[in-house]
């Protein structure tokens, strides 16, 4: 997913002879804090409500400020993890996407990010979700896969945390199974550390039921 197919279809860049005003009632109907400032397809820069307040220019145009103004941006072809990137290092809530010739296309949004963003991981998906604990050396993505998918599952989405200056990773899993209590039962077969499921309450009443059956069992030999 890249960034042309992220652009909003509802927020308007300003122009020069827009006011600081205009830009602030602009900012609280789309629930963002940042909007593009073009000139023509040329991008001149992007205005925040900080910078608008601070410089006390709500009544000026935008055109007189250009100076004030960064012009942080995407280009169209750019991956949507390259967008959360660039919008988490310099905490906006709307980044500009130019095309190849440096043109003005649009504007993505945090809300508009999110929406894809949660398509991109399965969010929507029935399923339930597996977070292993392991340190990094021991980490395979083959095997992991081959445990969820012996068990006619599969992974609909992963994400791996890890932090810094740590060898210990958390590896989270989105599984199309409601029920993975055989999921588990296998990752611990494979001494994986499980630090936390979320799935459907009875199953997991149902996966807590028959381990405590099995050590009863175990206890009576």
């Amino acid at each position: 997913m890249i960034a042309q197919n992220l652009i909003s279809e509802v927020v308007p860049p300003l122009r020069l002879t827009d006011s600081g005003q205009k830009a602030l009632n602009w900012m609280e109907v789309f629930r963002i804090s940042h909007l593009p400032v073009v000139d023509g397809k040329r991008l001149v820069g992007v205005i925040s409500d900080k910078i608008i307040y601070d410089l006390n220019i709500i009544d000026k145009p935008m055109g007189d400020y250009v100076g004030q103004m960064l012009t942080p941006h995407v280009r169209a072809n750019q991956h949507i993890y390259e967008v959360f990137s660039l919008i988490s290092m310099l905490k906006l809530s709307a980044v500009p996407v130019l095309n190849l010739y440096h043109e003005y296309m649009g504007v993505i949004t945090v809300f508009d990010l999110a929406q894809k963003f949660s398509d991109l991981v399965a969010v929507k998906e029935p399923g339930g979700v597996i977070v292993l604990e392991l340190n990094s050396v021991d980490y395979s993505l083959s095997q992991i896969a081959q445990i969820v998918e012996g068990n006619d599952a599969k992974i609909l989405s992963f994400y791996i945390y890890q932090e810094k200056e740590s060898n210990v990773m958390n590896v989270t899993l989105k599984i199309n199974s409601v029920d993975l209590s055989s999921i588990i039962q296998t990752f611990v077969r494979y001494d994986y550390n499980i630090k936390a499921v979320y799935m459907d309450e009875s199953n997991i009443q149902n996966l807590y039921d028959d381990r405590f059956d099995q050590l009863m069992k175990f206890m009576n030999v």
